[in-house]
């Protein structure tokens, strides 16, 4: 009594299964997500420019020109 019953939902199944490769299958678009670590990565850019300035050596002072 189960098999035509598992015959019509495995036919179902793979109908929907060789029909969702076709041109005109039904779309739809991906959601856009956050970056996971946005602010991670936006608190370590930050901590890194702040160190890179303070190591930058200062600029050198121009020699004077002998006239």
């Amino acid at each position: 009594m189960e098999q035509p019953t598992g015959f019509v939902s495995a036919l179902d199944a793979v109908t929907r299964h060789v029909n969702s490769a076709r041109p005109d299958a039904p779309v739809r678009p991906d959601r856009p997500h956050a970056a996971p670590l946005a602010l991670t990565r936006l608190a370590a850019a930050s901590v890194l420019r702040r160190l890179a300035d303070r190591i930058q050596p200062s600029p050198v002072a121009p020699v004077p020109c002998c006239s």
